[in-house]
């Protein structure tokens, strides 16, 4: 009988990630070191170049955050007071904060009860009840592409042409993803990117980067991210921020980026080995090409569920995460945003009800498939 203990199963993994490439990664934080280039240094635009021949797109900028990658490309956009930005109510609290931040009224609208992106028909509607109302101008759309599967960049970009809107990809959990080949970064006006650590692409602390096929959208976002610098150090053109990726983590980025497709594939094989073993138990999510799988999320049938879930899952010591317990438009910050952002606001009772129902199994590329069998198992028990 073995009566060895089972090794703890993550939910993220980056001490497995970081005993393969930890070689490269102590030379590059040496060389960074030695030069004393702290701010803006080489290893900055060496990342910058290698994210968008990645992503196949024309310009990459490296930021402070996923959050200030949002900022600056609203703020290149001279979204303000007046405004209204679409977004979606079920997705993380940064989506809403930065168009609040400018002066902008945050729209929100429903998500699909299958993919958990943004609902576009509800979308499409509460355009129309802000335009009927007459009191905000529709200004930008931001899609979310949530927990790794990318929305439907064809269909939101057909819109805010249609509408004269800006499209803005919020892409945090979804580097990687692609539609039809063709990656994430390739679509909307802009897209954000956050390498927060647990992201598909993440370093050690904060960072972020936008990504654009339009050069002077992106040497605008140079600009902004430098307190709106012109042709030197002290020519302010404009007022910006304090936004920019410090050459410590584009130095550990650029290390990540040499392990990062197989990676991606990985997760796609995690995903895969959990439909199998997960089958008919609770609500998977589906499995397509182009997903990015920055998180594995199932639905079960209600709270109740869930609380029984949560505990089975603890008890068999199997980790795992809520995203997102309270939809933002019942956040105590958005609440007299939403509340005065369309007179009659249609409900929103698909995001308020996966609030309750979703939570999200490990995820990361060095599971093995024994460890998947351990948390489907546990999950199996409790279903």
């Amino acid at each position: 009988m073995n009566d060895m203990p089972q090794k703890p199963i993550a939910l993220f993994d980056m001490q497995a990630q970081q005993s393969l490439i930890r070689a490269k990664l102590d030379a590059r934080i040496a060389h960074v070191l030695s030069s004393g280039r702290f701010i803006n240094g080489p290893e900055v635009v060496e990342l910058e170049e290698r994210l968008a021949a990645f992503a196949g797109c024309g310009h990459a900028v490296g930021v402070s955050s996923g959050t200030d990658a949002l900022q600056i490309a609203m703020m290149a956009e001279g979204i303000g007071r007046g405004d209204a930005v679409f977004l979606p109510a079920f997705t993380y609290t940064a989506t809403a904060e930065v168009p609040l931040v400018l002066g902008a009224t945050p729209v929100f609208c429903d998500v699909d009860p299958l993919t958990f992106n943004m609902d576009l028909a509800d979308l499409q509607r509460r355009i129309a009840l802000v335009e009927a109302e007459g009191r905000l101008r529709p200004r930008a759309v931001v899609g979310v592409d949530l927990f790794g599967r990318p929305a439907d960049w064809p269909a939101i970009e057909a819109i805010c042409a249609a509408k004269n809107m800006f499209a803005l990809d919020d892409a945090a959990q979804a580097f990687g993803g692609d539609i039809g080949g063709r990656r994430l970064g390739c679509f909307a006006g802009a897209t954000a990117l956050s390498f927060y650590p647990t992201k598909t692409l993440g370093c050690y602390g904060d960072g972020g980067a936008l990504l654009t096929q339009d050069a002077d959208r992106a040497a605008l976002y140079r600009s902004l991210r430098t307190h709106g610098e012109g042709g030197g150090r002290y020519e302010v053109l404009r007022t910006g921020m304090n936004g920019r990726l410090d050459t410590l983590q584009a130095a550990i980025l650029l290390c990540k980026l040499d392990l990062f497709e197989e990676e991606l594939a990985a997760r796609t094989r995690v995903a895969g080995w959990y439909a199998q073993h997960l089958d008919g138990t609770v609500a998977l999510p589906e499995i397509i090409p182009g997903h990015a799988w920055g998180l594995y999320t199932i639905k079960l049938e209600d709270a109740a569920a869930r609380a029984r879930m949560q505990e089975a899952l603890k008890a068999a010591g199997i980790p795992f995460g809520v995203y997102y317990p309270k939809p933002l438009h019942h956040q105590p910050a958005y609440a007299a945003a939403h509340a005065g952002s369309i007179g009659q606001a249609p409900p929103l009772p698909v995001s308020e009800a996966l609030c309750h129902e979703v939570m999200s199994l490990p995820m990361h590329p060095y599971l093995e498939e024994g460890d998947v069998a351990r948390v489907a198992a546990a999950v199996r028990a409790a279903a």
